[in-house]
């Protein structure tokens, strides 16, 4: 048996079961997709942005990379895997909002504090190097703000989602529609450790979410 194996178990659990169970969702899924949300996250196994927002198939459209950075507008050469996502998500499928998840312990955060990577060839660690330098500002605030110190892992964290964020904003089809009210960004914190959400208020702070009917 391998993992692989253990994988296609579970596709044979998902089919006999929640396939069976929402079968009216998949025959409209069919048709095509119409997310309302764009949830960019990090590659880390331990958070999956499906299971923690306890959505169906077809509610959200997901980006998943190391650290849940979106890198600052670019249209010069390259590969530009979150960027041509992003134009996706928000020029054809039209979504509405934009959430930014951070987390708990997250290595790429770790990664771009401490610069563990820093002149590691490609293939050995230069490859992340490279992407978390998006945070090459931000670490340099952490270290301003915190030093050394143990809460610099946490400020580093959210200062994921802080850039991202607005990095978001240099995209040019992004601030005239958050301007107009079409597009809301947001940001996420998940704290692996406790199970709890933070999200982002527009001082740039994190607090625990609260229910939509506690917000009303």
């Amino acid at each position: 048996m391998t993992y692989f194996s253990d994988l296609v178990d579970g596709y044979h659990r998902f089919r006999t079961a929640d396939l069976r169970r929402q079968r009216e969702r998949w025959e409209q899924l069919r048709e095509g997709q119409s997310p309302k949300v764009m949830v960019i996250a990090c590659s880390d196994s331990r958070v999956e942005p499906a299971q923690i927002f306890d959505t169906l198939p077809g509610e959200i459209f997901v980006v998943r990379n190391v650290a849940n950075l979106v890198p600052p507008f670019d249209a010069g050469g390259g590969l530009h895997g979150v960027s041509a996502a992003l134009e996706f998500a928000v020029t054809k499928l039209n979504v509405e909002e934009i959430v930014v998840m951070g987390h708990g312990k997250c290595g790429g955060a770790h990664a771009a504090l401490t610069e563990m990577f820093h002149d590691a060839p490609h293939g050995e660690g230069g490859f992340v190097h490279d992407w978390v330098s998006i945070l090459d500002e931000a670490r340099d605030r952490v270290k301003a703000k915190c030093g050394d110190g143990p809460e610099a892992s946490r400020e580093m964290e959210l200062e994921t989602v802080r850039t991202s964020i607005a990095n978001l904003r240099t995209f040019p089809f992004i601030p005239p529609r958050e301007s107009s009210g079409a597009l809301k960004l947001h940001g996420a914190y998940f704290s692996i450790a406790e199970g709890v959400l933070e999200v982002m208020g527009e001082d740039g702070e994190f607090a625990p979410a609260q229910p939509a009917m506690a917000e009303a």
